[in-house]
């Protein structure tokens, strides 16, 4: 025997009740997935130093017990540089949920291929945690460059893709050392845009200041407008780097266009144009 919803219960609530299912559906949906990035996403290093970056997952997602990654840079401004043994490059989050993985590392000239896989039978981990280490030595050329997640990043879990796998990677500023003492002006205060124009919408600011102090980085639209405002930052004397991935202060990516960025410490400020391309 069959009975009808709408003569036990109300319409009204019949809808209400539909909808919070699907709320709590579309919230549970929206949960699910890797969100993994290359940390930490900017940093300074000095010409020929050696430094590292993690592959790191984000936040507690999808379960996942095995994944590919294909990492991409510039092998005239970075040099990858192998643990020993290569299994020393395996994270924290892999290695302490499972003491038997299967792992393989491919180095290349410009791209290196990693698969690492938990082998332990039911184990898999949801993060947040490092999932893979990765040394680099640096060109003796300033400049800044990228290194990146290429095609072919996905996560396993028991043989089954884990989707959607999300991605984000990191800018690296080579050369753009402390300011030494004597050897700047009065109340330095620069701010230099690279790359400009940014064909992907994506772009970092080199911050140069002989003065402490809280920094005020905001961008603007040409008509005055306020499209995205950074965290102020209680700076030191030096130099930061700061990645602005062509997003507003919404998350929405800004229109192809020519915007201003303004930076202020102790008032005195300084602002470059920068050009968003698609």
């Amino acid at each position: 025997m069959s009975v009808r919803l709408d003569r036990l219960v109300p319409r009204r609530v019949a809808a209400r009740f539909l909808g919070l299912c699907l709320s709590a559906w579309a919230a549970s949906a929206h949960a699910q997935g890797v969100s993994v990035a290359l940390t930490p996403a900017a940093q300074l290093v000095d010409p020929g130093s050696v430094f590292e970056l993690s592959i790191t997952v984000q936040q507690a997602g999808s379960p996942f017990n095995g994944f590919d990654a294909v990492i991409g840079y510039d092998p005239g401004a970075l040099t990858f540089m192998p643990l020993s043994p290569t299994s020393l490059q395996q994270g924290e989050l892999m290695t302490g949920a499972c003491g038997t993985t299967f792992h393989l590392f491919q180095a290349g000239a410009a791209t290196d291929t990693i698969t690492d896989v938990l082998l332990c039978n039911g184990v898999s981990v949801t993060g947040p945690g490092r999932i893979y280490r990765l040394r680099f030595k640096a060109s003796n050329t300033p400049q800044v460059t990228e290194v990146r997640f290429l095609p072919g990043l996905q996560f396993y879990n028991n043989g089954l893709y884990v989707n959607p796998v999300s991605s984000s990677d990191a800018q690296i500023g080579i050369g753009m050392g402390l300011v030494g003492v004597g050897a700047t002006p009065e109340r330095k205060l620069e701010l230099r845009i690279a790359p400009n124009p940014s064909p992907e919408g994506e772009t970092s600011f080199t911050i140069e200041s002989n003065r402490a102090g809280v920094q005020r980085l905001a961008a603007f639209d040409l008509r005055g407008r306020l499209v995205r405002h950074f965290e102020d930052t209680a700076g030191t004397a030096g130099v930061r780097l700061v990645h602005w991935d062509g997003r507003d202060d919404s998350g929405h990516r800004l229109m192809p266009g020519v915007y201003l960025v303004s930076l202020r410490l102790e008032g005195r400020e300084v602002s470059r144009r920068v050009s968003i391309l698609r």
